[in-house]
């Protein structure tokens, strides 16, 4: 087992990245939420995914639309067009814009640790390519993972976990099944806890948030 001292310096270390090392070159977004607001940096590496998000923002696509797909040690998720103003009976989850942006996977190197934003899409069934959603998106949360566990989906699935996210899955938490599958296109690098207000929130029909959650307005920081 780890020493606890360098256990802790370690996560310490993870989660002072995640929060603040934002590249000098890349975008920045803002959501301001009705709890709170939270800081994203695009990647430059995922530039249709990158250029998509910005050019909804600015065309202001997310102000008033909810957070309608909330489920714990999971994810937090919004973008459907159809959710601003939706009544509290309302089925969310399948409006779009029309078109799909093509899968960008930078994986091993972006994965589903906790707190990167990834584009939500439709299943492998139809949609094989795995082509993202044009404006739905979620923000990792996720569950620890022991080393047991890991090993065992390794062996279930045929995947091989870097060290890197090995250690972050421990340590951060996140989703590894989605690695590989889905398009991690950005992160959190400040209001964390605000996600975690929203990811905590109760829900009912559809994961669906009791009380509405509202992204007031989203706003480009940097381009």
């Amino acid at each position: 087992m780890k020493h606890p001292v360098r256990l802790m310096a370690a996560l310490a270390m993870s989660f002072l990245c995640l929060t603040s090392c934002a590249q000098g070159n890349e975008p920045i977004v803002e959501l301001n939420t009705n709890m709170g607001k939270i800081r994203l940096q695009l990647f430059n590496e995922t530039p249709q995914h990158r250029d998509n998000f910005l050019k909804l923002v600015g065309e202001h696509r997310y102000d008033g639309l909810l957070f309608h797909r909330v489920i714990k040690q999971f994810m937090i998720q919004a973008g459907d067009i159809n959710s601003k103003d939706a009544p509290p009976d309302m089925q969310l989850g399948s409006g779009d814009l029309g078109y799909t942006v093509p899968a960008e996977f930078v994986y091993p190197k972006y994965f589903h640790r906790r707190g990167m934003l990834c584009a939500a899409r439709q299943g492998d069934d139809i949609n094989p390519a795995k082509a993202s959603s044009a404006s739905q998106f979620y923000i990792v949360t996720g569950k620890y993972y022991t080393d047991a566990e890991l090993q065992r989906m390794q062996a279930q699935t045929g995947k091989t976990l870097s060290p890197e996210q090995i250690q972050a899955y421990m340590l951060e938490g996140g989703a590894p099944h989605l690695d590989g599958s889905y398009t991690v296109f950005g992160k959190v690098i400040k209001g964390m806890k605000v996600v975690e207000k929203i990811e905590m929130t109760p829900t009912g029909t559809g994961d669906r948030p009791v009380k509405d959650v509202v992204i007031k307005s989203a706003k480009i920081i940097r381009r």
